[in-house]
């Protein structure tokens, strides 16, 4: 088994949530719900993680998460600044970094084998990182997305932002919308581009930021972020370089293939506040049916 390597964005602000959701604990331990991703990846085989974070919680996200895992799986941490940006324009009056496809750029000197990305506030069980090791294992040329049903990842009270994946024959994925997804007696999925909206099955298969990636990978991003600033300026300030939306665009040239894997597993996302209290119950259903141990760490 190669040196498999877990990239975890966790360098939001939590505009939605309110504040830091990647630093908000979700059980009597004070344990965060990025602490049970880390806990199924070293349980499927992952070796490495990589923690994507902004400078103002460094030092608290490593003193606290950091500390609980160092013993446990190498460690790293890569800045996503949101002055590290390939043009010499300035955008003074930005606040929220540029999105994902800058922080996966983040981590590049810390990758050199195929990798897996996901969110910082959702949780996918155990299942999705020992499919996607799987994957890896046995392709040497493909990316993947690890793919949940829609109805697997739903949240009935407010929108939520989902890649709606068309699959093409069993498993070859040929395009991804990014949308903001509204969830009333239909599902209805609104391009983030701006293009037509259109409903969608429960069953549909979508993303939550888990790709498993090669490393050849970041040549695309490259392009695709310096490209991201070549738009209007109200374009960029009002807008995130998304990495469902790079993705989309090489899978329409054929520069690259991606693979749905199922994730097969639990998902728990955890968007807004209001979602906090069903994450922590969620957690304790999972201990009390023994998937996980009543001290997490220790």
């Amino acid at each position: 088994m190669k040196n498999y390597t877990l990239v975890i964005f966790a360098a939001g602000i939590g505009s939605r949530f309110g504040g830091l959701k990647q630093m908000t604990p979700i059980d009597k331990d004070g344990n965060f719900l990025i602490d049970y991703s880390i806990y199924d990846a070293i349980k499927a085989g992952f070796k490495k993680v990589v923690f994507v974070v902004n400078k103002s919680i460094y030092e608290d996200f490593k003193n606290t998460i950091g500390k609980r895992i160092e013993s446990k799986i190498e460690v790293c941490y890569a800045i996503q600044d949101i002055e590290d940006i390939p043009t010499t324009n300035k955008y003074p009056d930005r606040v929220k970094p540029w999105g994902t496809v800058q922080a996966l750029l983040a981590t590049k000197k810390y990758i050199d084998s195929p990798f897996l990305t996901i969110n910082a506030d959702d949780f996918y069980g155990y299942n999705s990182y020992k499919n996607a090791i799987s994957f890896m294992e046995n392709d040497n040329s493909s990316n993947a997305l690890i793919t949940f049903k829609y109805k697997e990842t739903i949240n009935k009270k407010e929108t939520v932002k989902r890649a709606v994946a068309t699959i093409e024959g069993d498993d070859n994925i040929i395009k991804l919308i990014e949308s903001e997804i509204e969830y009333t007696d239909k599902i209805i999925a609104h391009p983030l581009s701006g293009d037509n909206s259109f409903e969608i099955e429960s069953d549909t298969l979508v993303s939550v930021n888990m790709f498993a990636f090669n490393p050849s990978i970041f040549k695309y991003l490259e392009e695709y972020f310096s490209d991201f600033f070549k738009n209007s300026y109200e374009y960029i300030m009002s807008h995130e370089s998304l990495l469902p939306e790079c993705v989309n665009k090489y899978l329409e040239t054929k520069d690259i293939t991606l693979k749905s894997v199922r994730a097969n597993s639990k998902w728990i996302g955890m968007t807004y506040r209001s979602d906090l209290e069903d994450v922590k119950n969620n957690i304790e259903e999972l201990k009390k049916n023994k998937e996980y141990p009543e001290n997490l760490w220790r």
